[in-house]
């Protein structure tokens, strides 16, 4: 019996990767499953990127809305439920397209990725997340110390990760990064990277980000505000939510906003890559092409032709 199949398309914020797989889901009789960590959580929709009804055009995406903001969303229960959803599209014939920018999350479908099974210490815990409200550069040049690795690749932002990256760190004297084993499943994978020259990738997040203040992002925080949200959950860790709240609660102005989130979104799109880069599977296409949806669509359909050959070789 030959493999399941799942195409992925990965690659930074901006660089158009839900565009791509609308389109190629189009084309292939796909459906989109969701790789980002902050696209899962109910109510935050603008400052994480999350795709409207219009720009889905009727194609089905899941993994979107899937938890409350006060969850703990962890990469189990994420693999879990990308795991799930996918066998679902596949029992209805059609193809699963994985797609996102959270790398920890696309090793955990493709490769199987195993956290250390390090208990929480809740004393260390607490003493880090005191820190933490003292000055997260503290806990930041901690992690650094322990594993640079981790620190180049991990989401900055997200006190619980970090936190947690610390943790194993010292309980088990490694770091992280050289810890994490994997366990394959029997799928066959074609892998599409998304990207462009940086100072491109820079222009395209700057552009969405003033498309975001256009859509209502201020409304957006002042509602999760409104609703009793504490806007320090690893959840608003997504790029603008607390540079909105700096800007509600009178710390600075829709410039400063504005600058910050550019400032953040910038250093997250060469994380991204940072993760994404090393990996030899993928197939890097120029996002800012006008080729880019045909040069896609030839690589998909050639190793749909060479799946075919297998399973038909007469």
């Amino acid at each position: 019996m030959t493999p399941p199949l799942l195409l992925v398309i990965v690659g930074p914020t901006a660089a158009g990767k839900t565009r791509l797989a609308v389109e190629l889901a189009r084309a292939l009789e796909g459906e989109i499953v969701g790789a980002d960590s902050r696209q899962v959580y109910r109510g935050l929709d603008i400052a994480t990127g999350k795709p409207t009804l219009d720009e889905l055009g009727g194609i089905p995406h899941h993994l979107l809305d899937v938890a409350d903001p006060t969850e703990s969303y962890s990469l189990a229960r994420y693999c879990a439920d990308a795991e799930r959803e996918i066998a679902t599209v596949r029992s209805r014939g059609r193809l699963p397209i994985l797609v996102g920018g959270t790398g920890l999350y696309i090793r955990g479908v493709c490769d199987g990725l195993v956290p250390p099974a390090v208990p929480p210490q809740p004393e260390l815990r607490r003493g880090l997340q005191v820190q933490w409200e003292q000055s997260p550069e503290l806990v930041l040049t901690e992690l650094r110390r322990l594993d640079q690795c981790t620190a180049e690749t991990i989401d900055l932002r997200n006190r619980h990760r970090v936190i947690r990256a610390i943790e194993i760190c010292s309980v088990t004297g490694k770091p992280l990064s050289l810890q994490r084993r994997t366990q394959p499943k029997e799928q066959r994978l074609i892998i599409l990277g998304l990207s462009t020259e940086r100072h491109r990738l820079h222009e395209l997040a700057d552009a969405r980000i003033a498309h975001m203040f256009r859509r209502g992002l201020v409304n957006e925080v002042h509602s999760l505000i409104g609703h009793g949200f504490d806007l320090t959950l690893p959840a608003f860790s997504a790029v603008g939510y607390r540079e909105v709240a700096g800007l509600i609660l009178g710390q600075w102005d829709r410039e400063e906003a504005e600058r910050r989130m550019r400032v953040a979104t910038h250093a997250y799109q060469r994380r991204q890559l940072v993760w994404l880069r090393p990996d030899p599977r993928v197939h890097w296409i120029d996002s800012d092409a006008d080729t880019a949806a045909a040069s896609a669509l030839h690589l998909v359909e050639e190793w749909l032709r060479d799946q075919d050959r297998v399973e038909n070789p007469h």
